[in-house]
């Protein structure tokens, strides 16, 4: 009827993760219902049965899972281009425990610029009610008040577009074309000189500091106290090459310095960049701006410059190396990049999300987002099975997949130890420094230190508590770390602040940044 199909990949989970959503039937004078959340966003609390009249289009997602940030641009375009006519609703049934906190909920609400009404359904209620398997999955609401078909997945702009013209066309006569109007959580952030900072990558031989200044869609250079700031990026959103003051950039994450280049993980534009310091210029290496499409069976190698990508998160280079390895957090894989030769392609990761070890073809990674090495191994933040693996072998050209924590997609918590029984919570940075790997567990609000030898892993700074001080020491939601000498600098992501932890006693202050209060407005 309405051209959306009713199926379900359940978030990608295993090889096998096909199925059919199944949708349950309401009593005619009840109708769906969004009762049983425990709190809005964006919005007082919407009843479906105030919508008659609207196409409705409820989207199921957890803020954790790539592929949900990848609906997050579709939907947007929805929404513009309909404005009188479709209401979307985001419904987050949460994966992790922090997921499910409605403050957290509303800081990403803000970082990635939702402006529809988000629900928390954080006791899985509303998921329940409409026989939800996937995440994301959306449902669409006919102006009648019924459900007229659910995708589960990620989904085209032009299918879901074609679905919800169908549906506008079938009940023209029906159609309220009142614009309805909410208050963006987007719109409340404070400003200040960062916004959702989500890497930091330190250069001690030249005293330089590069933060992602992720929110605002810029780079910016200091030294390692903060000052003398060069802002790379005009902060508006886009994918766009030329000097420092006109380029552009779409919420980058990862970046990292080799020589007078430095490499930017441009994330939403799907999109590897590079910073000429010298030159003052910034350029596309790879990318095009469009997310390629997601194919386990597909093993791509092929030209840097024509290259589709999918959410490169971070990136390294090995000592002795001049391949740049990537975290490609889209498809569930390392790739790897010869900036020389202009090749880009799979090195690790049959391309299946969940936590695997072997050879790198078959090993599984899930939305790996964070890389550092020992000049050796190569390490990685693998989020969603809340895992550190390691690759080994590399400089042989017999790499191993293995691993120092991570037990299974849905095996979380907060508990130090020795490798099988050590428990994180969707960890999104590390980093390497005087025989130490350093770990951002993200949504446990702490910073923890690992011997990759002993496999022993260890509470280094925070206490779980989220919060902004530096004595007892708080952060909220980590994302990146740097090592520079005896210093740990943390990107305290939902603070908008980086960090700086002497090594030797643990002492954490804020670094005091010379920057001006904003980037460009409007966005």
């Amino acid at each position: 009827m309405t051209g959306l199909r009713i199926f379900s990949t359940r978030h990608n989970l295993s090889d096998d993760a096909t199925g059919t959503l199944r949708l349950v039937s309401f009593r005619q004078d009840e109708g769906p219902s969004l009762e049983g959340g425990v709190g809005w966003i964006n919005s007082d609390p919407v009843k479906l049965s105030d919508l008659k009249g609207k196409v409705v289009l409820l989207d199921f997602w957890t803020y954790c899972c790539i592929n949900c940030h990848h609906v997050l641009p579709t939907l947007a375009k929805i929404e513009e281009k309909y404005k009188d006519e479709v209401v979307v609703i985001g419904v987050h049934s949460g994966k992790f425990s922090a997921e499910r906190d409605v403050e957290n909920i509303r800081r990403k609400v803000a970082e990635y610029r939702i402006k529809h009404p988000v629900v928390n359904d954080a006791n899985m209620v509303i998921w329940e009610r409409f026989g939800v398997s996937s995440w994301p999955t959306l449902v669409l609401i006919t102006p009648e008040g019924k459900i007229g078909g659910a995708h589960g997945g990620e989904i085209a702009f032009e299918d879901l577009d074609q679905a919800i013209g169908q549906t506008i066309a079938r009940y023209k006569d029906q159609i309220n074309r009142k614009r309805l109007t909410f208050a963006p959580e987007m719109d409340k952030v404070a400003k200040g000189p960062l916004l959702f900072p989500g890497k930091v990558h330190a250069d001690s031989k030249g005293n330089r500091l590069f933060i992602t200044d992720t929110g605002h869609n810029r780079i910016i250079q200091t030294d390692l106290e903060g000052k003398s700031p060069l802002v790379i990026g005009s902060g508006e959103e886009g994918l766009k090459d030329g000097g420092f003051g006109e380029a552009r950039f779409n919420r980058p994450q990862g970046t990292f310095l080799s020589g007078d280049l430095l490499y930017v993980a441009d994330t939403e534009n799907h999109a590897i960049r590079a910073v000429d310091l010298k030159e003052k210029q910034v350029r596309t290496i790879s990318g095009d701006g469009k997310q390629a499409p997601r194919s386990p069976l597909e093993r791509y190698e092929g030209a840097a410059a024509g290259s589709a990508l999918s959410s490169p998160w971070d990136l390294i280079e090995i000592p002795g190396s001049p391949l740049l390895y990537i975290a490609m957090a889209g498809p569930h894989q390392i790739w790897r990049l010869d900036p020389a030769a202009g090749k880009i392609g799979v090195w690790a990761g049959s391309g299946y999300e969940n936590i695997q070890d072997g050879d790198p073809e078959d090993a599984r990674f899930a939305q790996p987002s964070g890389l550092a090495t020992d000049g050796e191994h190569l390490f990685v933040a693998d989020s969603e099975v809340s895992g550190i693996r390691t690759i080994s072998g590399i400089a042989a050209r017999k790499p191993h997949v293995g691993r120092i924590v991570g037990e299974g997609l849905f095996q979380f918590g907060d508990v130090d130890g020795h490798g099988p029984k050590v428990r994180l919570q969707h960890c999104l940075g590390v980093a390497y420094g005087g025989g130490t790997l350093y770990i951002a567990d993200t949504y446990n609000n702490k910073i923890k230190a690992c011997d990759p030898k002993t496999r022993i892993v260890k509470t280094f700074a925070g206490d779980g508590k989220p919060g902004d001080a530096d004595a007892p020491a708080r952060f909220y939601q980590p994302g990146g770390l740097a090592v520079a000498g005896d210093r740990l600098y943390v990107a305290d992501t939902n603070n908008h602040k980086i960090r700086v932890i002497d090594i030797p006693t643990r002492a954490v202050r804020t670094l005091a940044l010379d920057l001006p209060g904003s980037a460009a407005e409007g966005r």
